[in-house]
């Protein structure tokens, strides 16, 4: 079934995209959750309408978040501060919610938690560690951060 995004779905598509899915995920759950509407031919012309009428805002989108993606590339030092044991083993671990205050409170940058993917599997340990911020649908930084004990 084809249908037209109202927002944002992880490993499904972008808003204002015409996607095709099974017949049951979109009529039991994008459409009535209000993610999703039917892409009628009538839907089709206003999202073409749409869509032309944001081009030059989406210009101007991606200039602001490549900018931000660079400066979030160029974070360096940043740390996440954690209770952690003599031998290295962290209480717990670290998650995106760690992450993204640790970037608040250090360096004033507010970044979706959401939006942060920390690479490999949960960091119980002490060390460095990378992960991925996506900024803007295919706009993504690298940044690297170091996991400390308090």
């Amino acid at each position: 079934m084809e249908i037209i995004l109202k927002q944002d779905i992880n490993h499904v598509g972008y808003k204002d995209e015409i996607v095709t899915v099974k017949d049951g995920y979109a009529n039991n759950f994008l459409i009535p959750q209000g993610l999703a509407i039917v892409a009628t031919a009538s839907a089709k012309k206003m999202l073409a309408e749409n869509i032309k009428q944001r081009a030059r805002k989406e210009e101007k989108l991606r200039e602001e978040a490549t900018a931000t993606a660079e400066k979030i590339s160029a974070l360096s030092g940043l740390k996440v501060v954690t209770k952690a044991g003599e031998s290295g083993k962290i209480y717990g671990s670290v998650n995106a919610i760690q992450l993204s205050e640790a970037i608040k409170a250090q360096f004033d940058m507010d970044v979706d938690r959401k939006k942060i993917s920390i690479k490999g599997e949960a960091i119980k340990e002490l060390g460095s560690y990378e992960a991925t911020v996506s900024v803007y649908k295919d706009i993504k930084a690298e940044i690297t951060f170091e996991v400390v004990a308090e």
